[in-house]
């Protein structure tokens, strides 16, 4: 028997919770498929199921318990094989690389309590595209390979269908993709798609998988599959074709390993309309996964700190239910329109138990914080119906920042305000805002720059009456808005007046234009070709009109900061940007509201940057890529940026030799075309001679989908297809996505240099985890007025999690290197007096378990939080 005719037949049942039907009928499924497979077992002792997914499991476990008991005779047999590692089969693109971290986490976990095992191998079968961090996430979930399908051949060339998988990193895991499909179903020619696979394996000289059984709304393997296999095995042979599992697959794979190649790339595309589907969702997303990670960093202090119970319970709930959300098929928006109610629902329980978890920490925090005033003998509300003021003595308004750097940041306090001084008692500069309320004349809230501490607090004091008793700081930028303009000491934005759009963004600093056309442009794109999934594309660019006859209004007039309004229309369709620039700061911030009326349509934002030979690099899970600048509709999470050479500019400001800034940075484009990189992904600046290299960053908090051709960079905003349309028979009972109101923010930061000396990564986390604040009252406590919760000595370092250890004998703090940079970093944490110091490699991800224990080491450990 040769290993290059071997086929390993893996009996399995894909099972979509959610699709074409809601999670209910997929619980149901669960069940009886798993019970088909243990009948299988019963009438073919030579039958072997392989099953992913945690979540089912659970479901089993509290429903059927006689039925998991069962399961877990049949995994201890060895016969029921456990793969994925995963709570659900997610998307593997939009999930922050924090969920990765927890599907790892609770997933293997749960295997490991209930059955004795962890998955070895990742199982990710109809996942619509992997993001090129990948291999390392897998890694540190513990499991050395990977199994996927899509994209498929026509969708991304690879030179073998078994290859080293490499992250930037440098981590590498034994990657297969399955030729055909991970099912099959009556009347397919199970026979021939068995001999086809057997050729192959031939042709490349190792074995191969081939998957069988009925999928998608589960079935798992049928009486007929297994007696034709024992039919097909008779006549091509028993040793060739062997009843297997991945496990055995890949065992058998290292044991002889064959010459096969190391690709270092994403695994992309497929299903591009994906990344944009169902915008409330993917919105809930972003802002639930950075809930949970800020409710999990305080209620970490307030245990360690003064003793509060730690919600791991509620927390683990939340979490639970963001990781089913991330379900390829519920996160990829194609579902049913009925099930996105079910979606509204997990992501509203989840971002509750966050909210109660967060507000208690943070409650318990501030009460325990020291603001007592000498002249205060009791507490009562003789001066002001809604705050605690006595005389002229100020409340404490407490603000904190749930980042591992220090952040400065524009703070609207509601209330209007005579003046605000830090815990110093120096006054600082405010200005008034208008309110979200109508409450008679009281519509006015007070506007302040915080700065607060990393994982940590400031007490600002806020006075109703009392003005400022002291000179103020000399506003270093104060910000003037006219009619069509923001101005502050670096940065010019001029807006046009019929239009909206952005005519000119000028960068002081730099002595440049940001941009070489106009900004902001909304740009509708015709998809009436294009299916829920945006099936067989590749871009979106078939523009059909623009929003236009805008009405341009200044809403906010400095110094702090200066916002226009702008107001401008397409069809039915009402698109309104306020576009806010603060004192001191060259970035502009955009707050959108869209009432969207269109169907079977796109809208996208256009911006030109004025560079030459472009390139763009995105964030990907705890990651970054660089790809192609071809108008192709790509996956990203919080920031995207195109940078390259500002021609014909005489400032020696940022001025670099181009051999300086590495050809290629990502993670993402392999070294030669053969691996399937597209033409241009590794085009570099021009060598040999100094180049002004500039950029412009597009940061975002609920969107996913862009692209760049050339130097115009375009974000998805939102689009209409038909709910769950495969290319299906549209009459006019269909109902499409995304009609109505929808809200969310972006930052335009233009920069000198690339993407890192633009401080990008840290201003994306600015954008999606605002400053928390707390009203307060007189109190003696335990706690000072200021506190600074972690010390990281590398700006590349940025620390994602704090929380409680599942073991509950120690901390766990999650840290990521940003920028591709090799770096030791110092990190401290003083409320546990622990100090240590380690080196990050490029991209390279490290958790640290920090014993109870004083005298014990801290540890590195992986995902699950084992060594």
């Amino acid at each position: 028997m040769s290993e290059g005719s071997k086929i390993h037949l893996i009996g399995n049942a894909h099972l979509d919770p959610v699709w074409l039907w809601r999670w209910q009928e997929g619980y149901a499924e669960i069940k009886a498929t798993f019970q088909s497979a243990l009948d299988r077992m019963e009438e073919f002792p030579d039958f072997i199921f392989t099953c992913a997914c945690a979540a089912y499991y659970k479901w089993v476990e509290e429903n059927a318990p006689e039925m998991f008991a069962e399961i877990r005779e049949r995994v201890a047999e060895g016969r029921w094989v456990i793969t994925g590692g995963w709570w659900i089969q997610p998307d593997c693109n939009l999930p922050s690389g924090e969920s990765f971290a927890r599907h790892g986490l609770y997933g293997q976990r749960y295997f490991l309590e209930k059955f004795g095992v962890m998955a070895r191998v990742g199982y990710n079968v109809d996942s619509f595209g992997h993001h090129g961090m990948m291999p390392q996430l897998l890694k540190q979930c513990g499991m050395d390979y990977y199994l996927f399908m899509r994209p498929e051949a026509h969708e991304k060339q690879l030179p073998n269908d078994l290859f080293w998988w490499e992250s930037e990193d440098g981590s590498r895991v034994m990657t297969f993709r399955l030729s055909d499909s991970y099912a099959n179903w009556a009347g397919n020619n199970l026979e021939g798609k068995i001999v086809k696979h057997k050729q192959r394996a031939e042709t490349d000289g190792h074995a191969h998988m081939s998957f069988y059984g009925v999928g998608n709304h589960g079935g798992g393997p049928t009486v007929a599959n297994l007696r034709l296999i024992k039919e097909i095995r008779e006549r091509h042979g028993q040793e060739d074709i062997l009843l297997s599992s991945p496990n055995r697959y890949f065992e058998e794979m290292v044991q002889i390993n064959p010459l096969v190649p190391v690709i270092k790339d994403e695994m992309q595309r497929h299903a591009i309309g994906c990344y944009s589907s169902h915008s409330e969702s993917k919105a809930y997303n972003r802002k639930v996964e950075h809930r949970l990670l800020s409710a999990e960093k305080f209620s970490s202090y307030a245990n360690l700190l003064l003793g509060l119970p730690y919600p791991a319970e509620p927390l683990k709930q939340a979490w639970e239910n963001v990781m089913f959300n991330q379900f390829h098929d519920i996160m990829g928006g194609c579902s049913v329109k009925e099930a996105f109610d079910d979606v509204r629902d997990f992501y509203g329980e989840a971002l509750s138990l966050g909210a109660k978890a967060l507000n208690a920490a943070l409650q318990k925090l501030s009460w325990s914080i020291d603001t007592m005033k000498p002249e205060v003998k009791s507490l009562s509300k003789d001066k002001d119906w809604q705050l605690w003021e006595q005389d002229d003595l100020g409340t404490p308004l407490v603000v904190f920042n749930p980042l591992s750097w220090e952040v400065e940041a524009p703070l609207q306090i509601n209330r209007k305000l005579a003046s605000v001084t830090d815990e110093s008692g120096v006054s600082i500069s405010i200005q008034e805002v208008r309110a979200s309320r109508t409450n008679g004349k009281d519509k006015w809230d007070t506007l302040i720059t915080a700065r607060i501490p990393a994982f940590g607090y400031r007490v600002y004091w806020v006075y109703l009456n009392k003005e400022a008793q002291s000179e103020l700081p000399m506003l270093i930028g104060a910000v003037q808005a006219d009619a069509n303009s923001l101005e502050n000491n670096k940065v010019r934005i001029e807006l046009d007046p019929n239009t909206g759009y952005i005519q000119r963004l000028f960068d002081k600093r730099a002595n440049r234009e940001v941009l070489n056309g106009s900004g902001a442009v909304p740009v509708v794109i015709n998809e009436l070709h294009s299916d829920t999934w945006g099936h067989g594309l590749s871009q979106y660019r078939d523009e059909m009109g623009r929003f236009a006859d805008a009405e341009v209004k200044v809403l906010e007039n400095g110094p702090l900061r200066g916002t226009i309004r702008v107001t401008s229309r397409y069809n039915g369709s009402l698109l309104r940007q306020d576009i806010s620039l603060s004192n001191d700061s060259s970035d502009i911030q955009v707050k959108v509201k869209l009432d969207w009326r269109e169907q079977h349509a796109m809208l996208k934002l256009a911006f030109p940057v004025n560079v030459e030979q472009p390139r763009t690099v995105s964030e990907i899970p705890y990651g970054f890529i660089e790809r192609s600048v071809n108008g192709d509709e790509v996956p990203g999470q919080q920031w995207v940026d195109v940078f390259g050479i500002a021609a014909g500019t005489e400032s020696v400001q940022g001025k670099v030799t181009s051999t300086d800034i590495p050809p290629n940075l990502s993670p993402g484009a392999a070294p030669n075309s053969e691996l399937g990189t597209e033409p241009g992904a590794k085009s570099s600046l021009e060598t040999g001679q100094d180049h002004f290299i500039y950029g412009m960053a597009l940061l975002n908090d609920a969107k996913y989908g862009y692209d760049v051709l050339g130097n115009e960079l375009r974000m998805t905003v939102v689009r209409s297809p038909i709910y769950a349309d495969h290319f299906g028979e549209r009459d006019e009972q269909v109902e499409y996505m995304d009609q109505g109101i929808q809200e969310f923010a972006y930052t335009l930061s233009p920069h000198s240099g690339d993407w890192r000396e633009g401080d990008v990564v840290r201003k994306a986390y600015e954008l999606n985890v605002p400053l928390l604040q707390i009203w307060e009252t007189y109190h003696t406590g335990i706690l000072p007025q200021l506190a600074e919760g972690i010390i990281i000595s590398s700006k590349h370092v940025v620390a994602a999690a704090f929380k409680l250890a599942e073991s509950g004998e120690g901390w766990i703090v999650r840290c990521y290197e940003t920028s591709g940079i090799e770096t030791e970093a110092a990190l401290e944490l003083p409320a546990l007096k622990r100090k240590w110091s380690c080196q990050f490699g490029k991209c390279e991800i490290k958790t640290f378990l920090i014993p109870f224990d004083p005298e014990a080491a801290v540890k590195e450990v992986n995902f699950i939080e084992i060594e």
